[in-house]
């Protein structure tokens, strides 16, 4: 019985999309299952409105909390504006020279450099170059170097995917370069580049290595939002109560509902990009 290639290669194609789909599926609904079904129970308004007390034995996570929206929000004021505007400069204005080319490249290697080299920089430039201090402001604008790379690459694909009719349309009827970006290009791109900046940002919020060397403390007793100042961080907090308490199994409800406050403001985040994009798209139809 001969078999019939032409036959199977759909079938097989279609099988490995599928496999591949129930594998993802299948790995995030038990690490969800995991998270959720341990903490839970120590999920309270008490948990997330208190301070940790007794060397993070009891209490709630208040500050982790605090620190983690204020590192959130530096990185995203440094990141967005030089991310944005170095992509529309290398997309919009910059000629496709071989510098231009090694810029790119450049940019898009930086993406996958570990974020602890990252700390590392962060800890020799804004610790002791700038003088800083182990800050939220070096933490801070740590994440946001490692922020750019992703934002410049994110929003020059959704500025590629606008045609380039639009932009001689524009022209066309008199407006300058600077406005066909502004009044056009712009617009017609913001969804794709939103949702790049809150999926980067998203990602900033869960990391750590960059932050412990820049920033992040063990246990603060008040809640700080001085720059200046050190401060806790929820994946910092996480990693301390799971790997480092001395404590570990009378603490572990507590990792576990530190986990879910994560996951539940990452989820937020990505939540109010899906409202923003789909904001924009109603006005736009």
């Amino acid at each position: 019985m001969r078999l019939n290639l032409k036959k199977l290669t759909p079938i097989i194609e279609w099988g490995s999309l599928l496999l591949s789909t129930g594998l993802v599926c299948f790995f995030l609904i038990v690490i969800l299952y995991e998270i959720i079904s341990k903490g839970w129970s120590a999920l309270s308004w008490s948990f997330i409105s208190e301070l940790p007390t007794d060397g993070m034995t009891k209490g709630g996570v208040l500050s982790p909390i605090i620190g983690t929206v204020i590192l959130t929000m530096i990185t995203a004021l440094f990141a967005i504006p030089f991310g944005v505007c170095c992509a529309i400069y290398l997309n919009e204005y910059a000629k496709n020279t071989w510098l231009t080319r090694t810029i790119r490249a450049s940019i898009r290697n930086l993406s996958g450099v570990p974020s602890i080299i990252y700390g590392l920089f962060g800890l020799a430039l804004f610790v002791q170059g700038l003088h800083f201090g182990t800050s939220l402001i070096s933490a801070g604008l740590t994440l946001g170097l490692l922020s750019l790379p992703y934002i410049i690459t994110t929003t020059e694909e959704a500025l590629l995917r606008i045609p380039a009719s639009m932009r001689e349309a524009a022209l066309a009827v008199g407006a300058t370069k600077f406005e066909s970006i502004k009044d056009v290009v712009l617009p017609a791109s913001l969804p794709g580049i939103l949702t790049g900046v809150v999926l980067t940002l998203s990602r900033a919020a869960g990391e750590t290595a960059p932050i412990l060397f820049t920033g992040v403390a063990f246990y603060i007793t008040d809640v700080s939002v001085n720059t200046s100042q050190e401060f806790m961080a929820l994946p910092y907090h996480l990693y301390m109560l799971s790997t480092q308490h001395q404590s570990i199994e009378e603490v572990r409800p507590l990792a576990y509902g530190t986990a879910l406050v994560l996951i539940i403001v990452v989820f937020l985040m990505n939540l109010t990009a899906f409202y923003i994009r789909y904001k924009y798209r109603k006005n736009d139809q």
